[in-house]
């Protein structure tokens, strides 16, 4: 259990209805799950409970923070993992300076953003539409000279031409590939692991629009997983605790294997297939681990191999 201080303010202590905010609502699901929303359903059950969880719950769904599916169970609405994902981008990034730029910066030769200072030399391909006229004369001057007299023109060639510079922006498509082993409840690692991986939905979401943003969770298995249910995500419990193992799983019975495994090759797999589909100049891959694979495919089969073996290493 976690307990949480600050100063008195001179207000009347408030009532468990009152405590029970979106705020430590969030925390808890962020920390258990899908086992945080069973949870308060169970709660909200109870003779003894459900008196003090009913309005506060209430409150929620009228804020549009909670849903109920077509089965009654409780839910998270887009509202609320957006609230989640800014709360975890500022607190990931409290103690960071602010800086200058915005966005992913280059500088390019053509249209799309503002003119800066500067320019450069004529390629092929380049834009005609951006020769900078000013500065191509003055380089035509300057390697021939003025004209001796008025009937004679300036002449210029291919080396004359320059550019105008412009700040544009790229756009970059990431897939995070999320460790879901069993270690990764230890220590309160998935939790942060989290917390990062939300507060780059916000920070993307708010700065980068033209970006894409794609989760991958790797565990003996692996699989996308969606932005709403990225609050709910939670390690792998560990099944098995013999001091070695050594298992041989086919690859579309997985599924049917223990889970808690670190399958970082399936996880990069599924990354990659991910990232052939999104049209962006750039592409890249973030990985948040805690430790050595300890699963490997070869061919149609899943090796579940503990301690780590080389044939893992990825």
């Amino acid at each position: 259990m976690q307990y949480y201080y600050g100063e008195y303010n001179g207000e009347e202590f408030p009532s468990q209805d009152r405590l029970f905010g979106f705020d430590q609502l969030m925390q808890f699901i962020m920390q258990h799950g899908e086992q945080a929303m069973r949870a308060i359903e169970k709660m909200l059950k109870d003779p003894l409970e459900a008196d003090k969880m009913a309005d506060a719950i209430r409150e929620l769904i009228e804020q549009g923070l909670l849903d109920k599916d077509g089965k009654g169970r409780l839910r998270l609405t887009p509202r609320a993992v957006g609230r989640m994902q800014r709360r975890a981008l500022a607190e990931v990034f409290a103690d960071l300076r602010k800086g200058q730029r915005e966005g992913h910066e280059r500088t390019t030769p053509g249209t799309g953003g503002e003119r800066i200072d500067g320019g450069k030399a004529y390629e092929f391909g380049d834009p005609i539409s951006e020769i900078d006229l000013h500065a191509t004369l003055r380089n035509a001057m300057q390697r021939r000279g003025l004209p001796r007299s008025p009937e004679r023109r300036i002449r210029f060639d291919e080396r004359d031409i320059e550019l105008f510079l412009h700040e544009g922006t790229t756009s970059c498509s990431t897939v995070v590939l999320l460790d879901m082993s069993g270690s990764m409840m230890r220590h309160g690692r998935f939790l942060a692991a989290k917390k990062v991986a939300m507060a780059m939905q916000a920070l993307i979401r708010q700065r980068f629009p033209l970006d894409t943003l794609d989760f991958v969770g790797f565990y003996s298995g692996a699989a996308i997983i969606p932005e709403a249910a990225l609050p709910l995500a939670s390690p792998k419990p560990v099944t098995i605790y013999d001091y070695q193992v050594r298992l041989r799983v086919p690859i579309g019975q997985i599924d049917r294997a223990p889970q808690h495994f670190t399958n970082l090759h399936m996880g990069l797999q599924t990354a990659r297939r991910l990232l052939r589909r999104r049209a962006s100049e750039n592409k890249q891959i973030f990985i948040i681990t805690d430790g050595q694979p300890t699963a490997h495919v070869e061919g149609d089969w899943v090796y579940l191999l503990y301690p780590p073996d080389q044939r893992s290493t990825v």
